[in-house]
């Protein structure tokens, strides 16, 4: 019996669908990149495409499109695409230099929140204004010339080989380690690199970036996602600065200069010394925040903490109260999220949603006369918001005693418009955030985002049942309510608590891993989750049997002894 649907054996074609996100579908040759199919339909110069999402991955502008395919552009407004974008232009940053300043090494540090990393120099002194000019002109000209990155995989024995003979030690430790028998590198002229993720086809793609002296070093700056081709003018950022340094600092001291060198003294079976010195770092600025408190006591009536989600707020608070306690300051934690106005009052987005975020969102009118009176040493009737039912209802009444301080936790703690004008003279503020300084190594940064998903990630899943998609999904609007909210706002305070932990990604692997394994393919938070597992896999397996339970980790691990710690004195009812 025939079939009416003939089926028989065929050459391929020589030419190949792709179906884009907006409807349209394109014919070319098989083999064509995904890059020549965009070019023949777009020419948005002002927020170019990046790089492309074929069939629910990630790829290359040069990946070649060999079956019928979905199509989906990847701009440099995107996460993804400012990603490939900044890294790119760090590899040119890197080959730039070298051409130039061959004795001396370039190191990319940490993140400027106005867009660009902190870079430093060693092996000789530091770029002049003359040089710094020189190197960005080079990399200019290279722009101009459009030359291509080219992408290739190599043993990874070969790979190992090449970087000890550049004299890269931290490359080397952290390639030794890797579970692959090969590395893709990237080739530009004569000059190879790893870089953690793709690139852009060329250096044509890098119109937009600057190099600006600052702090001892320099700065490479880019856009941000916002505004794709345009640069932000750069602030000083000197408390976040001595917070970066301040953890370089104690990486020294603990022999850790890269993820190379933690995962050798994991195997060295140094685990218990890491945890040991990196907590007692910790609880070391802990007690000098309160010392400096105690200092001024006589002055304060409020510890004003705040900081982006993830960041250990909850357990520093905690961690300070005990500190606090020990000097016999008996501080009284007033919870913010009790005054949040009536639902039907809550101001909404541009979207039409609650914005639960913005400080309207807050009744700040009843939180000035209640810390003012609670500060004069009057009867407060507090207030309960009824998250259920999007009210405020009447709580507990409370008093304080005698030069009792108040500590008020939130996001909006920097802000000086948070509580009255009368009382900001008599605050402490204090900006906790996991400002990571480990790096892959000195050219492969570790983003301190990444670090504060992943605690996230795990602490959902345990505490809240949400899934690792779940909480990718949503993260990409707590980002945006931090930059609009927080970020703005942290050199107010008068100093900064960095929650990072050395070690902390090697004791989240095994439990984030697990997590994103399970985010399904073709969803939009599966391209996230490969490639933060992706990233999991430079880490070493770390037993977390030695975390202490009054640890930072602990609050996204589990099991810390400060999770219901609650302490106060004075007369409520």
């Amino acid at each position: 019996m025939n079939s009416k649907n003939e089926i028989k054996i065929t050459e391929p074609s020589e030419t190949v669908e792709v179906h884009l996100a907006d409807g349209h579908t394109l014919t070319g040759k098989r083999g064509t990149s995904a890059g020549e199919f965009f070019r023949a339909v777009s020419e948005d110069t002002a927020n170019p495409i990046i790089a492309a999402v074929v069939n629910g991955d990630l790829r290359e502008l040069s990946y070649p499109i060999k079956i019928e395919s979905t199509l989906k552009a990847v701009k440099i407004s995107s996460a993804d695409g400012a990603r490939i974008y900044r890294r790119s232009l760090t590899f040119l940053l890197e080959y730039a230099f070298q051409q130039l300043f061959p004795k001396g090494k370039l190191s990319i540090d940490h993140s400027v929140s106005s867009g660009g990393y902190y870079c430093q120099v060693a092996g000789r002194e530091q770029l002049s204004l003359e040089e710094l000019e020189m190197l960005t002109q080079r990399m200019q000209a290279e722009v101009t010339g459009d030359r291509p990155f080219l992408r290739e995989e190599v043993p990874l024995k070969e790979a190992i080989q090449y970087f000890e003979k550049l004299g890269h030690k931290d490359k080397v430790n952290l390639l030794v380690h890797r579970k692959k028998d090969y590395l893709t590198l990237y080739r530009l002229g004569e000059y190879m690199d790893y870089h953690h993720g793709y690139m852009v086809p060329s250096t044509g793609y890098l119109c937009w970036f600057d190099l600006q002296d600052s702090n001892g070093g320099f700065v490479l700056r880019f856009p941000r996602r916002h505004n794709p081709n345009q640069l932000m003018p750069m602030k000083n950022y000197p408390q976040l600065l001595d917070a970066f340094r301040r953890y370089g600092d104690w990486l020294t001291r603990l022999g850790i200069d890269s993820v190379g060198a933690l995962n050798n003294a994991i195997l060295a079976g140094r685990t218990q010394e890491i945890v040991l010195v990196s907590e007692a770092l910790h609880e070391q600025h802990v007690a000098d925040i309160a010392n400096q408190i105690a200092k001024r006591k006589d002055k304060l009536r409020l510890i004003l903490i705040a900081g982006p989600s993830s960041s250990g707020k909850t357990t520093f608070s905690r961690r300070l109260t005990v500190q606090l306690l020990a000097l016999g300051i008996s501080p009284f934690p007033l919870e913010l999220d009790n005054y949040f106005v009536d639902r039907e009052n809550t101001p909404r987005d541009e979207n039409g949603d609650f914005d639960f975020e913005i400080l309207e969102a807050l009744n700040l009118s009843l939180l000035a006369e209640h810390l003012q009176k609670l500060t004069a040493g009057e009867r407060v009737q507090l207030p309960r918001f009824n998250f259920k039912a999007g009210k405020s209802e009447p709580g507990e009444k409370m008093q304080l005693q005698e030069g009792q301080l108040i500590i008020l936790e939130g996001i909006h703690g920097m802000n000086p418009n948070l509580i009255p004008a009368s009382l900001r003279g008599q605050s402490f503020r204090i900006y906790v955030s996991a400002l990571t300084q480990l790096n892959l190594d000195r050219h492969n940064r570790i983003s301190t985002t990444d670090t504060r998903l992943l605690r996230r990630i795990v602490r959902d899943a345990r505490e809240r049942g949400y899934t690792a998609q779940e909480t990718i999904s949503r993260w990409e609007s707590v980002r945006r309510g931090e930059k609009r909210h927080i970020f703005p706002y942290q050199e107010n305070a008068d100093i900064m608590f960095n929650s990072a932990l050395a070690y902390e990604l090697a004791a989240l692997k095994p439990f984030a891993t697990s997590l994103l394994r399970q985010v399904p393919h073709g969803t939009p938070e599966y391209i996230e989750a490969k490639r933060l597992l992706a990233f999991l896999e430079w880490f070493q397996h770390f037993d977390t049997h030695f975390v202490p339970d009054n640890s930072i980790a602990r609050e996204f691990l589990g099991d810390s002894a400060l999770k219901n710690f609650k302490w106060w004195q004075g007369e409520r009812t």
